[in-house]
């Protein structure tokens, strides 16, 4: 418990730095380094369960989803074709038992999708452009637009970390319901539904002091979205490690075990997140 909280504690004064003050040259570094960081767990336990993957290719087309722009701040899905056709072909070259090429390109392809596309959303988010009045409501910079996207993208770390922090104290004492047992017997019900009251009280206290919405149903609803979002990301990624026989990705934080241990919600979250403000300012769009 101790090695945890000093792990959160450190981590916590550069992430916010990062997400709301960083320039984008940073911002974009510090995300492509937790592709990087994140892949390579995901490809070891990928070899942990005796499964043939390309991890370099994996690295190379995740980055590219991450640092090349594309039109009208969407995800790069025209690149995710792309890289379909250049995995594909590059395992063509690689491979030697021609039985296992089908499953090597699809999990490669996997990692691609499943670190490198989803953190490549907090980039999306945090340089979003758009009047915060317009998405948030009144906070007396109505048609000006400032950094909407690093202000949401706090009110997700805040989120998610609140429902980490309630489903650890209340399942770990008090959890007595298995919640998706053949997963990850440790998680409960009783923990679960804390998480996400956590969630809900935080992102409450986020609006009422920082982000003064003026639109508190919203923001709830937001935060709920976000926050089981994230429960299902932690669920994805306990499933993989139990498919690899392995209690943590990797040993790289203290208390908190491998990287992609840490950031398991955020792959979830940071889409949902995403498809959120879009909806809303399609919406908003259409209305208007």
């Amino acid at each position: 418990m101790l090695k945890r909280t000093l792990t959160a504690l450190f981590l916590i004064p550069p992430v916010i730095y990062l997400i709301g003050w960083s320039p984008k040259w940073l911002f974009v570094l510090a995300v492509c380094v937790a592709v990087i960081l994140a892949l390579r767990e995901y490809f070891a336990l990928c070899r942990a369960m005796n499964l043939q993957v390309y991890p370099w290719v994996g690295y190379g087309g995740a980055l590219v989803l991450c640092v090349v722009p594309t039109p009208g701040n969407t995800p790069a899905f025209p690149w995710s074709v792309a890289l379909v056709m250049v995995v594909s072909t590059l395992a063509l070259k690689r491979n030697t038992d021609l039985k296992n090429y089908l499953s090597a390109v699809s999990l490669t392809f996997l990692g691609i999708i499943y670190i490198g596309f989803t953190l490549s959303c907090l980039i999306l988010i945090r340089f979003q452009s758009y009047p915060i009045g317009s998405v948030a409501g009144g906070t007396g910079n109505e048609g000006r637009s400032i950094s909407a996207g690093a202000m949401c993208l706090l009110f997700m770390f805040l989120v998610i970390w609140a429902g980490d922090i309630c489903a650890y104290l209340v399942g770990r004492p008090f959890g007595r319901i298995p919640f998706f047992a053949r997963i990850s017997p440790r998680k409960t019900w009783e923990g679960a539904l804390a998480g996400l009251a956590g969630s809900l009280l935080a992102a409450w206290a986020f609006d009422h002091w920082f982000w003064k919405t003026g639109q508190v149903i919203a923001t709830l609803l937001l935060a709920g979205w976000v926050a089981v979002a994230g429960q299902v990301g932690d669920l994805v990624e306990s499933a993989i490690k139990r498919g690899a026989n392995q209690k943590d990705s990797g040993t790289l934080l203290p208390g908190h075990g491998g990287f992609l241990d840490r950031i398991d919600s955020l792959l979830f979250a940071a889409p949902a997140l995403w498809l959120a403000i879009t909806g809303l300012l399609t919406l908003i769009g259409d209305l208007s």
